[in-house]
């Protein structure tokens, strides 16, 4: 019997996994079908287009990751049912409906504002910023106003983190006065993303941010070495302003900031250990790394792709092998692990929580507890996260079937789970209180590492996209999913409120690059 069962084991680990999806041409933008498929350990995606032909890219790095994950985490319980109150009909189908549409399949969990495209850099991987598209997209102050708004009457969720971005947002001078818009209208967690410059030389506009309610800074962080920026950003004195920001932060009392890693294959792929460990030495700022494999441009065939494209899985293995096997690739959840948590936290305390319904392999996740040495340890040496998930999902049923009294019965047994006195204690107040102060207090004590691969034209998969829960919020009324709005929608949106830089210049006297 037991041979048998080995045998039955191998021959199903020897399947090699195929599965069908949508995807664009990369040169038309028109739909076309496309197959996932394993190959010599990776899985890849194929589509033809009539007009344009055969397109080929690297779908995931390695297929043993991938088939664990798409076993445990794509299925039915972790799919949303998108917004209670979409904003656009079906009319061409997805994804050019975008607003939310409602054949989207969930709801606003991060929303994002682009105040501006004007930047005080200009980076050769960003094709976005005013100096590049030769218009200036700057929505007013109402406008903006107006998009929170729109944000926070997302039905069954009110949208309650946003993030502004750019361009730069930090040019703007009326940037803490949105901030205290965001806050007036409900939105707990605001972020700011900013590559660091004015804030390194500006300290007063820095507290200003922070006094207006900014709850994180969200650095542009490509490394520790000079000759990553001269590659990504093309500047050559980069690292003294990101140590800056930090100092900076320590001084006016910010103790939230996320590192945003653009990882490029060639440029920065050996440094994530480097990365790793000046967060933990950082830790009493830094909450988090957020590591983005950058996207592609450009023709390529398989082989020549192969080369070129980092993915989620490539990524984590960089980081086991940089790190000594300290974080391992066991030690990574998808993105959507939360769902039962959210779920049933929702049933013991009776209120909606934020559901991460996101497609499992648009990203992942770790905690890293940093001990009194300075040394560090996933948190899955500490929990047994997979039944800590479990038991959410039971709690989540019993109260379904309407036997609160069980599901809160269940609650006793999360504790058990946790080996940390230390991490006992913060999980405790998390579960008990299940509010976003408790959390924020769990998350000053560990670091998140997350990677999140966002698409482009090549890699675009349709089944992805429907489950995006980070959208853009646009100044004609529309709410639009990350990948969806960066490959198709936002130079046609940004042209429909933009002037010429000629016009702008006129107007206010300045150069793009100051601010205003």
């Amino acid at each position: 019997m037991h041979n048998m069962a080995v045998k039955m084991q191998k021959q199903e680990e020897e399947i090699k996994f195929e599965a069908y999806s949508t995807s664009l041409c990369p040169e038309c933008l028109n739909k076309v079908p496309m197959k996932i498929y394993e190959e010599n350990g990776v899985i890849y995606l194929e589509k033809t287009c009539p007009k344009h032909g055969k397109f080929e890219d690297v779908y995931w790095g390695d297929a043993e990751l991938f088939k664990w994950i798409y076993k445990e985490w794509y299925n039915a319980k972790y799919i949303g049912s998108g917004l209670e109150n979409p904003h656009t009909k079906t009319v061409k189908g997805c994804p050019y409906d975008c607003g939310l549409c409602t054949q989207h399949k969930s709801y606003t969990v991060l929303g994002i504002i682009d105040v501006t495209n004007r930047c005080n850099m200009a980076c050769p991987v960003c094709f976005a910023y005013a100096g590049a598209v030769n218009y200036v997209y700057e929505p007013t102050y109402q406008q903006i106003v107006d998009m929170i708004k729109l944000l926070r009457n997302n039905k069954p969720w009110a949208c309650n983190a946003l993030q502004f971005s750019g361009g730069e947002p930090t040019i703007r001078n009326d940037l803490p006065q949105l901030i205290s818009e965001a806050k007036k209208a409900g939105i707990e967690h605001v972020e700011v993303n900013t590559n660091g410059l004015r804030i390194a030389e500006d300290l007063n506009y820095f507290k200003k941010l922070l006094d207006a309610g900014m709850s994180t800074l969200y650095l542009q962080f490509d490394g520790l070495r000079e000759d990553i920026y001269k590659k990504t950003r093309g500047r050559t004195d980069l690292v003294p302003v990101k140590q800056k920001v930090l100092e900076n932060a320590r001084k006016i009392g910010l103790d939230s900031i996320v590192l945003v890693v653009t990882l490029a294959k060639g440029v920065n792929d050996k440094d994530l250990g480097d990365i790793v460990r000046y967060a933990v030495e950082n830790h009493d700022v830094v909450r988090c790394i957020n590591i983005q494999p950058i996207s592609m441009a450009g023709r390529a065939r398989k082989d020549e792709m192969r080369k070129m494209r980092i993915t989620v899985p490539d990524t984590i293995k960089l980081i086991e092998e940089q790190t000594n096997m300290i974080i391992t690739r066991w030690d990574w959840r998808p993105v959507n692990w939360p769902v039962p948590i959210s779920k049933g936290m929702g049933v013991i305390k009776n209120r909606v929580y934020p559901e991460f319904t996101m497609h499992p392999m648009c990203g992942a996740a770790t905690f890293i507890v940093v001990e009194k040495n300075g040394s560090y340890k996933p948190i899955t040496q500490y929990v047994d996260v997979d039944r800590f998930a479990e038991i959410f999902w039971d709690i989540y049923y019993s109260g379904v079937r309407g036997k609160r009294t069980t599901a809160k019965v269940k609650m006793l047994e999360l504790l058990p789970l946790i080996k940390s006195p230390l991490v006992r204690g913060l999980l405790k107040d998390v579960i008990t209180k299940g509010s976003y102060e408790a959390l924020g207090k769990f998350m000053r004590k560990i670091v998140m590492i997350g990677i999140m691969h966002f698409m482009d034209v090549w890699n675009f998969d349709l089944d992805r996209v429907q489950r995006c829960v980070i959208h853009y919020a646009t100044p004609d009324g529309k709410v639009r999913p990350f990948c969806t709005y960066n490959s198709i929608h936002r130079n046609n949106v940004e042209k429909q409120f933009a002037i010429s830089v000629s016009e702008w210049t006129q107007k206010y006297g300045k150069k793009l690059n100051e601010p205003v």
